[in-house]
C-alpha cells in the first residue's frame, strides 16, 4: 500500500512539474472504438484509472467500494476494499428493504420532477428567445435594443439577405440553363421534322412525275415486228397490257 501511495505521489508531481501536457488533453466523442487495437488499449488505460478511482475513493471517504468489470472478451476484473462478495449482499439487503426501496424511489422522483422542471423552463426561454428574435427580423420590438445590438441585427439581417439572392440566383440561372437547352432541343426537333417533311414532298413529286411519263399509261409498245410482202404492219404491233385468253377475244369475221 505504500509503495502504491508513494507511485501515485510520484505520478501527481510529475502531472504538476509538466503542465502542458495536462492542458493538451481534450474532449473526445464518447461512443465505440472501431479500431479493435484501439479499443483494447483504451480499455486497459480506462480500466485501470477506475480502478485507481474506486482504491482512492474507498480510502479518502472510508466507503465500502466493490467494482466488478468483464472486458469484451470475458475476463473479469474486480476491486474491493472489503469482499465483492459481502459487498454485494449488503446490496441486496438494502434492496430489499422497502423503506429503503421507497425513500429511493421518491428521492429518483423528486430528481426527475426537478429535471424536468428545469427543462420546461429551458424549453420556455428558448421559445421566448425565438419569438423575440423572429419579431426583430420584422423591424418589430426594436426599442429595447441599444446601438450594438441594432448594429448587430443589422449585419445579421444583411448576411441573411446576401444569402437569400445568392440562392435565388443560382435557381433562376439554372432555370435559364433548362430553358435554353430546351429551346436548343425544341429547335433540332423542329429542323428534323422540316427535313422530313421536305423528304416527303420530293418523295411525291419523283412519284407523280413517273406516272405522267409515256409508258405508263395501259398500253405499252411491244418491240418491232416484221413486215409482210405488202409492207403492212401486222395486227398485233399494239397489245394490251391486260393479257385475256384466247376464249375471251371475239372471233374476226369478214363480210
Amino acid at each position: 500500500m505504500e509503495f502504491e501511495n508513494h507511485h501515485h505521489q510520484i505520478q501527481a508531481e510529475g502531472e504538476m512539474s509538466d503542465p502542458q501536457k495536462k492542458l493538451g488533453r481534450g474532449k473526445i466523442e464518447i461512443k465505440r472504438i472501431e479500431n479493435t487495437t484501439n479499443r483494447q488499449v483504451t480499455f486497459c488505460k480506462r480500466r485501470n484509472g477506475l480502478l485507481k478511482k474506486a482504491y482512492e475513493l474507498s480510502v479518502l471517504c472510508d466507503a465500502e467500494v466493490a467494482l466488478i468489470v468483464f472486458s469484451s472478451r470475458g475476463r473479469l476484473y474486480e476491486y474491493a476494499n472489503n469482499s465483492v462478495k459481502g459487498t454485494i449482499e449488503r446490496y441486496k439487503k438494502a434492496s430489499s428493504d422497502s423503506p429503503n426501496t421507497g425513500s429511493i424511489s421518491e428521492a429518483n422522483a423528486q430528481f426527475y420532477q426537478q429535471e424536468a422542471s428545469k427543462l420546461r423552463q429551458q424549453i420556455s426561454n428558448m421559445q421566448n428567445q425565438n419569438r423575440l428574435f423572429y419579431r426583430n427580423m420584422m423591424g418589430e420590438s426594436l426599442g429595447a435594443l441599444n446601438p450594438r445590438e441594432l448594429k448587430n441585427l443589422e449585419s445579421k439581417l444583411e448576411k441573411g439577405i446576401s444569402k437569400v439572392r445568392s440562392k435565388k440566383n443560382e435557381l433562376l440561372f439554372a432555370e435559364i440553363e433548362y430553358m435554353q437547352k430546351r429551346e436548343m432541343d425544341l429547335h433540332n426537333n423542329n429542323q428534323y421534322l422540316r427535313a422530313k417533311i421536305a423528304e416527303n414532298e420530293r418523295v411525291q413529286q419523283q412519284q407523280q412525275h413517273m406516272n405522267l411519263m409515256p409508258g405508263s399509261s395501259e398500253y405499252e409498245m411491244v418491240p418491232p415486228q416484221q413486215f409482210d410482202g405488202r409492207n403492212y404492219l401486222q395486227v398485233n404491233g399494239l397489245q394490251p397490257n391486260h393479257h385475256y385468253s384466247c376464249q375471251d377475244q371475239t372471233p374476226l369475221q369478214l363480210v
